[in-house]
């Protein structure tokens, strides 16, 4: 039974380790298309080769005009970590926009063009690009687990079915902001009892000069 469970166990770290070696070897495309209704379209596409951006074009409608490598940024890594309080923003800023009737790939746009940071911009652009491309807002996110988990796809895939989306990203939303509130506190709770253990430990040394000295 313990075998089994090793085994088990070995197998499912081999198997995230040869996921994370599939992920590098993507390399950025930089496509543009035309879709179902004729109209051009552009955006950009993580794969292996580009005969699987071609082959991922039209399996969601598009049809290819042109292909290319994205360039490699001059200087350095092409920004930061997306972090969870990037995501709760924008979910924020999503949820604002489609309560106030803005398209969802408007919506995703305008965001986007307001990054600072080329990795979110780049995310934001695939969601938007995906959409228009035939997919759900619950499936394009789908493909980012990292940034988008099960629960918030399971719920923005719900919204989309009744109809409440705008609602449903609202709740999102207010959840996202409420654990960062939380770890934020969490973080100035730790920081505070560390500096009070280290002043105690402090005055301890102090008094125990003090009755050295005496001595």
């Amino acid at each position: 039974m313990a075998t089994a469970t090793a085994t088990k166990r070995a197998t499912t770290v081999s198997d995230r380790g040869a996921a994370r070696a599939q992920v590098s070897q993507l390399q950025p495309f930089n496509w543009t298309g035309t879709d179902k209704r004729g109209v051009k379209i552009k955006g950009d596409y993580s794969a292996k080769n580009e005969q699987m951006v071609r082959a991922e074009l039209r399996r969601q409608g598009i049809t290819p005009l042109s292909i290319r490598k994205k360039s490699k940024p001059l200087f350095g890594s092409a920004g930061k970590t997306i972090k969870a309080r990037d995501i709760a923003i924008f979910s924020r800023q999503i949820a604002v926009m489609m309560a106030a009737g803005v398209p969802m790939v408007q919506g995703l746009e305008i965001i986007a063009n307001g990054q600072n940071n080329p990795r979110m911009k780049n995310l934001l652009v695939d969601l938007k690009t995906n959409i228009e491309g035939g997919s759900s807002l619950a499936e394009s996110m789908a493909k980012y687990p990292v940034q988008f988990d099960e629960l918030y796809c399971n719920l923005v895939k719900a919204g989309e079915s009744a109809g409440v989306l705008d609602t449903v990203l609202d709740t999102v939303a207010t959840y996202k902001e409420n654990i960062e509130a939380i770890k934020g506190k969490n973080q100035k709770s730790d920081v505070l009892s560390s500096d009070g253990a280290r002043r105690r430990c402090h005055c301890f040394g102090d008094s125990v000069d003090l009755r050295g000295a005496a001595i």
